[in-house]
């Protein structure tokens, strides 16, 4: 059963799911949207433009009725009279076939935003087989889209059935009005159903906008197994992970045991913690870190300081709070600078012994380490 449930689609898909498949182009689209849309912008623009739109297609009209003499017998004149109508025609409608224009490029991107997609230019050549052209034509998807078809069929049509019917004796009274009148009244009808028409259509988008993000969604659902690869990918093979941890470690541990001959003095507990100091007044605003461990590491940064004859203090307070607190290669807290400063101090007037002798220095045997610093969960 377990098997059966990680090749199931039932996990939400990922955000590098949804990217990718917008790279692909595959994102929702509501046909149905993007005709409202133009519907609603053609309304309007039917709505305050058409007066204006109405004269001068009627003006068009009138003077492609009237026939001159030379015209009848000339059909180069007539052929140049119906270009040039035709281009009055063109540029009166102009207006509103460049705001449909616009609207038809925006529209799409009402639901999913805007997308550039090289991918969807692609040939899918496995769309040419019958048998997946089958599966499509009886899928689900097919029916969906066939039922809603035919619900815009039935919306549509008995909007315009229920506007015919209640409007029946004033459109059968335009037969007995003048011609200018009748199209003025005509124009008006038209506009009003236009609308209705529209109003219809904004149904259908309310309805198909919800379903296209759902079965967008329902499209990019992954398996189990689909995710745990994903982040097996994204994060790495976590054994693969672990070795280069463990090399990087590794690597670590080698420069900070090289830096030990560097070091001024190390600082023990005296057994389980070890820290290397390294402070040049010269370059340095403050005493850096250059190793630290514990247990064996301690121990094996002993044995290097030793080998290199760096000197080694016993400091169990100071030691532990600059294991704890004070990180590799960085500067030591402000909160210890007192207590190095006495053991560096130390370390200096041991050097000057060791070159010109004289009475040898004391180690100290208290370092002053503020309460509580010493603990690992301190916060400094």
């Amino acid at each position: 059963m377990s098997e059966d449930s990680d090749l199931e689609r039932t996990e939400p898909a990922t955000p590098k799911r949804i990217e990718k498949s917008r790279e692909e182009g595959q994102v929702a689209r509501s046909q149905e949207l993007t005709t409202f849309a133009l519907l609603m912008v053609a309304a309007a623009g039917i709505l305050f433009l058409g007066a204006d739109l109405m004269d001068k297609l009627l003006n068009i009209m009138k003077v492609g009725m009237q026939l001159e003499r030379e015209m009848a017998f000339q059909p180069d004149l007539m052929l140049t009279r119906f270009y040039e109508l035709a281009f009055e025609g063109l540029i009166a409608i102009a207006p509103l076939l460049l705001l449909l224009i616009i609207v038809a490029f925006f529209a799409p991107m009402l639901l999913s935003g805007w997308m550039i997609s090289a991918k969807a230019l692609l040939p899918k050549f496995d769309r040419i087989n019958p048998i997946k052209g089958f599966g499509r034509i009886f899928s689900m998807r097919s029916l969906v889209e066939l039922v809603k078809a035919i619900a815009k069929t039935i919306v549509i049509g008995g909007v315009a059935a229920l506007i015919i019917w209640h409007n029946k004796e004033e459109v059968m009274a335009l037969l007995t009005v003048p011609v200018d009148s009748g199209i003025q009244r005509t124009g008006e009808y038209l506009v009003m159903s236009f609308l209705l028409t529209v109003a219809a259509m904004a149904l259908i988008a309310v309805i198909d906008v919800p379903f296209q993000l759902w079965e967008h969604a329902k499209q990019l659902r992954m398996t189990k197994e689909e995710i745990r690869k994903e982040h097996k990918e994204d994060e790495g093979d976590p054994f693969v992970k672990a070795r280069i941890r463990g090399l990087q470690r590794e690597a670590a541990r080698r420069r900070m045991m090289a830096e030990i001959p560097n070091a001024d003095v190390i600082v023990t507990n005296p057994t389980h913690y070890a820290v290397a100091l390294k402070y040049k007044s010269e370059t340095m605003r403050a005493p850096t870190v250059v190793a630290k461990g514990v247990h064996l590491l301690a121990a094996r940064i002993r044995e290097v300081a030793e080998e290199n004859r760096i000197p080694i203090l016993e400091a169990p307070p100071l030691a532990r709070a600059l294991y704890y607190h004070a990180e590799l290669e960085s500067e030591i807290p402000e909160k210890l600078y007192t207590a190095v400063a006495e053991v560096l101090a130390y370390i200096f007037q041991l050097k000057r012994y060791n070159e010109y002798g004289g009475d040898a220095p004391k180690p100290p045997t208290d370092v002053p380490v503020p309460d509580g610093l010493d603990q690992p969960k301190y916060a400094v």
